[in-house]
C-alpha cells in the first residue's frame, strides 16, 4: 500500500500550468513544510520540505484557495521518478501525488498565525478561557444560539 497523510504549511504560493491538448489538465505543484515530531539533538531543521504535485480540479483549487503559509492536509501517494538534467546527470525525484486536500484550520486561526488569509472578521466573539474551573465563558451574543440553557 502506497499511501501519505501530511499536514502543514505550503512554503510558497502552488505553481499551476496546463498541460497541452484539446483536453487541457491543471497541474499545480507547491512544496509543503511539515513540522517534525521530535527534534534531534543538534539538528536545526525542526521541518520537513516535501515537493507535492496535484492534477485537474485539485490543481485548480489549489489555485484558487491555497497561498503560502495556507495550512493543510494532503492525501495522497509517494511517486519517485528520474530524468536526465542539461548536463547529462541523473536526478531522482519523490513527489507526493495529493489525491485529496482540504483545509487544516480555520480562516481566523489562519489570520492569527499570518497563514494564507488575508481579511479575515471574526463574525462572533470567542470564548474566553475561565480562570479557575477549567471551563470556557460563553459570551452573551452566543447564549441565544445555544440548544442549551447556560446557567
Amino acid at each position: 500500500m502506497n499511501k501519505v497523510i501530511l499536514c502543514g504549511r505550503l512554503t510558497r504560493d502552488p505553481e499551476v500550468r496546463y498541460s497541452s491538448g484539446e483536453n487541457q489538465t491543471a497541474i499545480a505543484r507547491y512544496t509543503l513544510a511539515v513540522d517534525r515530531r521530535f527534534k534531534r539533538q543538534g539538528d536545526e531543521q525542526t521541518a520537513d520540505f516535501i515537493n507535492c504535485v496535484v492534477f485537474g480540479r485539485g490543481a485548480e483549487f489549489a489555485e484558487n484557495y491555497l497561498h503560502q503559509g495556507t495550512k493543510i492536509i494532503a492525501e495522497g501517494r509517494i511517486q519517485t521518478g528520474s530524468y536526465t538534467n542539461k548536463d547529462g546527470q541523473r536526478v531522482y525525484t519523490t513527489d507526493v501525488v495529493v489525491e485529496n486536500q482540504e483545509f487544516a484550520e480555520s480562516k481566523a486561526a489562519a489570520a492569527n498565525n499570518g497563514g494564507g488569509y488575508q481579511q479575515v472578521a471574526p463574525s462572533r466573539p470567542e470564548p474566553t478561557q475561565a480562570a479557575g474551573d477549567g471551563f470556557m465563558n460563553i459570551p452573551d451574543a452566543i447564549e441565544e444560539e445555544l440548544p442549551f440553557k447556560v446557567n
